[in-house]
């Protein structure tokens, strides 16, 4: 089926506006979802609304926290890649002075959304949280980051008193995942194959650094003189 211009521009509807401090999200019209807003969300960014529209990203080793009031009608997802900044480091091949730079890692991207969906009229005690990724796409035998990024997001509901409602993480696919705060509905697709090699260079690229970092707290640790 062929769709034209004129019915394209008969199905579109005006963008919702979105929190100022997230004007500079990727938002788009889905033509493949009847042209519904979308967020789409890269790593160390995050995103709240109380508009009906969909946030989505794709993750490898990486974990999306979406989590939402339906009573107040505000949700939001974050996207991390490790879990903490001051253990994993801040690799020195990581611009540090980014925006979105802090909220690569779990311990300030988690708060951050937390604290603005509150902000914004979402309740504590309201809150559900829904947990996706830590894949292990590289199929090594560390599995470091992902496994270290799951039980950092379940140790931190669960220390914050929180309750994980559903969740889909590990194995070695790679995800991609749409969810509709509004509802909290989530749609999780395993990738069998990627299109292109961002995401498998970028996973290389954090295993590498974290092994550096690793060995280094290990070597560290073992620098002992005795007398």
């Amino acid at each position: 089926m062929t769709i034209s211009l004129k019915d394209t521009q008969t199905k579109k509807k005006k963008m919702p506006a979105c929190l100022p401090q997230f004007r500079h999200i990727n938002r788009f019209q889905n033509p493949t979802q009847g042209f519904m807003p979308t967020a789409k969300l890269l790593p160390g960014e995050y995103y709240v609304t109380k508009n009906d529209e969909a946030l989505t990203t794709v993750l490898g080793s990486c974990i999306a926290c979406c989590i939402y009031d339906l009573e107040a009608g505000i949700g939001g997802m974050n996207h991390f890649m490790l879990p903490h900044l001051n253990e994993d480091g801040g690799s020195p091949n990581w611009d540090m002075s980014h925006p979105d730079a802090e909220t690569r890692f779990g311990n300030f991207a988690m708060e951050k959304l937390i604290n603005e969906i509150m902000k914004n009229g979402g309740r504590r005690s309201f809150l559900q949280f829904k947990v996706f990724g830590g894949g292990n796409i590289l199929n090594t035998d560390t599995q470091y980051i992902g496994k270290r990024n799951i039980e950092f997001t379940k140790q931190f509901i669960a220390n914050e008193g929180f309750q994980l409602t559903s969740s889909d993480t590990g194995s070695k696919h790679p995800r991609k995942v749409v969810f509709y705060p509004m509802s909290g509905r989530v749609q999780v697709k395993r990738l069998g194959q990627l299109k292109n090699q961002t995401l498998l260079q970028r996973e290389d690229n954090y295993e590498k650094q974290v092994q550096v970092t690793f060995k280094r707290q290990a070597r560290d640790k073992s620098d002992v003189e005795l007398f």
